[in-house]
């Protein structure tokens, strides 16, 4: 009987662990606008690769020379192609499509591979009667 009553009670503590886990994980990837999947090969230690606090801003650094970056959307089409010859980069978000995009860092002879998950489309929608809003600047008197 205790043994019935043991298996019962961390049933439900398993239980509610993983709701509780669920809805916090949830939470979390509702506030992001990105997930990054670092590589956690050993051969790409060499890159610092991680996202901003605000997570719309890919920050690669390096004690070697970064050549270049690149990404391939879900539909095999390149959105981010810069020739970098340099340790420090920042590449913005916030201009890349919904979706999956996997990242190649060159460093020669090196190809560093990892993925971003675009979660929120960046656009704003107005309604339909809603004028697109403008800043205005005060005058000087």
């Amino acid at each position: 009987m205790r043994t019935l009553l043991l298996l019962g009670f961390i049933s439900i503590a398993l239980l509610s662990y993983n709701s509780a886990f669920a809805q916090f994980n949830a939470s979390i990837m509702h506030d992001d606008f990105a997930l990054l999947e670092k590589n956690v090969n050993v051969r790409a230690s060499s890159l610092i690769h991680r996202l901003n606090a605000t997570k719309d801003t890919l920050i690669l650094s390096s004690h070697k020379k970064i050549n270049r970056v690149y990404s391939v959307n879900m539909n095999y089409e390149r959105e981010v192609q810069a020739n970098i010859n340099a340790t420090f980069f920042k590449v913005p978000l916030t201009k890349l499509s919904q979706g999956k995009h996997v990242f190649v860092v060159v460093q020669s002879p090196l190809r560093i591979i990892f993925v971003i998950k675009i979660l929120k489309d960046n656009t704003i929608i107005l309604p339909p009667n809603e004028i697109k809003l403008t800043a205005l600047q005060k005058e000087d008197h």
